[in-house]
């Protein structure tokens, strides 16, 4: 076929080819087809925002189990919650035994984790604590120190002097979390170091959480402020008043309601 020939068919196929007017009901205008497209818009947004509230929703979920933040992993650990069950080995008593945390349902539990053995702040941490386990096993509270040495590194400290470095004879359970996962269950593994920050969690009798704190590295925690807090704690679970701020037993507490509360009030202030 010539250059021509190509030409005129082609105007033909032009010629009788419908319009894009033609093709669509006369009745639509070009501000129907714009108000269209406003609705598709609509449901085009719709769309994505409900796909992101989703999103969200699966993220959450996806963030429990990823590090977030400088080395950390995010917790599994809320307060009023069950508190991570763990069984692990521990040295107590100079011995190496098995413990979990289910063996002290109906007391109150300290948890503390602390970086490593045979450092400087840590033992100043332990040995205050065992040194007052007496006090909060007469408030029926457990201490259980962990660390991510083993078993056999524990041993080793508590057979060092105090004078030395080293821990000497002491009288809590002193957890190894080799593998982490226990630091990782409460929230509290630098990952990039491999060691645990200074996170201490009061654990009721029901295994729930009641307080949570995570210190960095370099400072240590007060042994009385954590006894205080258990008393109030175990105040609050018999008496159902609240303690107010420095409460400490003896001194007064507050009822939880607009009208009794201002007996207090009208007391401290």
């Amino acid at each position: 076929m010539c250059r021509g020939s190509r030409w005129q068919v082609w105007q033909k196929v032009k010629l009788d080819s419908p319009s894009p007017t033609q093709t669509c009901p006369t009745h639509i205008s070009l501000p129907c087809i714009g108000a269209v497209c406003v609705v598709l818009s609509f449901y085009i947004c719709f769309f994505f925002l409900t796909g992101f509230h989703r999103f969200h929703l699966v993220s959450v979920i996806h963030i429990m189990s990823c590090p977030v933040g400088p080395g950390v992993r995010a917790v599994k650990t809320h307060i009023g919650q069950p508190a991570p069950a763990f069984k692990a080995t521990a040295v107590v008593n100079g011995e190496f035994k098995d413990i979990q945390l289910s063996d002290y349902l109906g007391k109150y539990v300290v948890l503390f984790f602390y970086p490593l053995d045979f450092t400087f702040v840590c033992p100043t941490e332990i040995i205050a604590f065992s040194d007052h386990a007496g006090d909060f096993s007469k408030i029926n509270c457990q201490l259980i120190a962990v660390s991510v040495d083993s078993q056999f590194t524990h041993l080793a400290w508590t057979n060092v002097p105090r004078k030395e470095g080293g821990l000497g004879p002491i009288n809590i359970p002193l957890v190894s979390d080799l593998t982490h996962s226990i630091a990782k269950d409460y929230g509290v593994l630098k990952e990039e170091d491999g060691v645990a920050y200074r996170g201490l969690f009061i654990i009721d009798g029901k295994g729930n959480l009641r307080q949570i704190t995570i210190n960095d590295l370099p400072v240590g925690r007060s042994v009385e402020e954590t006894l205080r807090l258990v008393q109030a704690f175990q105040y609050t679970d018999q008496h159902g008043e609240v303690c107010p701020a420095g409460w400490k037993p003896g001194s007064s507490t507050i009822k939880p309601n607009v009208k009794d509360s201002k007996e207090f009030f009208s007391k401290e202030y």
